[in-house]
């Protein structure tokens, strides 16, 4: 399985942008279906956007809609996940997960079971 490690979280004011970036150490993430998820203390996972493997299809949770954007470069063996307008309930642990053999980004979110690896974490902070 590839190897994931998420970085690029850092603190940064309400209405601020990030770019978070996840690079498989091992492996190459071209036969993989990306996703990123994000865990705030005492809450469950949530998955937030995807991106498919094969024809760059994306899909995005209604709470990251239209703020977040997934991208991938495989020739960089990396998925991103710019944010913008970020709000202090966007704080969280962020991590990105890979599934093989999947084409439909929606399946990689919103179907945690499906996924093959998932990377360590970054931590963002959003401060109102």
């Amino acid at each position: 399985d590839v190897q994931l490690q998420a970085s690029g979280g850092g603190l940064v004011q309400a209405g601020g942008s990030l770019r978070l970036s996840c690079t498989a150490s091992r492996g190459s993430i071209d036969p993989y279906s990306l996703g990123w998820f994000r865990q705030a203390p005492g809450k469950d996972r949530e998955g937030l956007s995807g991106i498919s493997s094969h024809d760059d299809n994306t899909y995005y949770a209604d709470s990251v809609k239209g703020r977040f954007t997934i991208s991938r470069d495989n020739a960089k063996n990396t998925v991103y996940l710019q944010m913008n307008s970020l709000k202090p309930e966007d704080t969280a642990v962020y991590f990105c997960a890979a599934a093989l053999g999947i084409n439909n980004p929606y399946q990689i979110v919103q179907i945690p079971a499906i996924v093959d690896s998932w990377g360590r974490g970054t931590q963002v902070t959003v401060s109102s």
